[in-house]
């Protein structure tokens, strides 16, 4: 695998008492990308930072607090997401997207033209 997560701890740096969850992800390949699936529940585009820093992807999400109501019964919290994964240099970084759609997050990583399967022609 090219795309390789990096051991979480359950909390921030030191100074900070937050916890995160670390989320499910699913990472397939095609012959032009690698697409990352992360199961982000309650996560939406504004409480959602995905940053590439060098050849390293950090995803970071938050599902806030419901709005006030009345429960009869409760397994839904609010949650922080975080994971990180180290990318192989085959990554064309300034082409990476995100997308979350109902709190699936999906990254696209396309590979780098260079490294691409191509046909050679054969002349006489």
């Amino acid at each position: 695998m090219n795309i390789a997560s990096k051991p979480e701890t359950a909390r921030t740096p030191a100074h900070s008492e937050e916890h995160y969850v670390v989320p499910s992800v699913d990472i397939t390949e095609t012959k032009d990308e690698f697409v990352l699936e992360a199961d982000m529940p309650g996560v939406t585009k504004n409480t959602l930072e995905v940053l590439l820093e060098g050849s390293e992807l950090t995803i970071v999400g938050r599902r806030p607090a419901p709005k006030t109501r009345e429960y009869l019964h409760r397994e839904s919290n609010p949650a922080a997401f975080r994971r990180s994964f180290v990318l192989d240099p085959m990554i064309d970084a300034g082409r990476v997207t995100a997308q979350i759609d109902n709190g699936v997050l999906c990254v696209r990583l396309p590979k780098a033209d260079e490294i691409k399967p191509r046909r050679i022609s054969v002349t006489d």
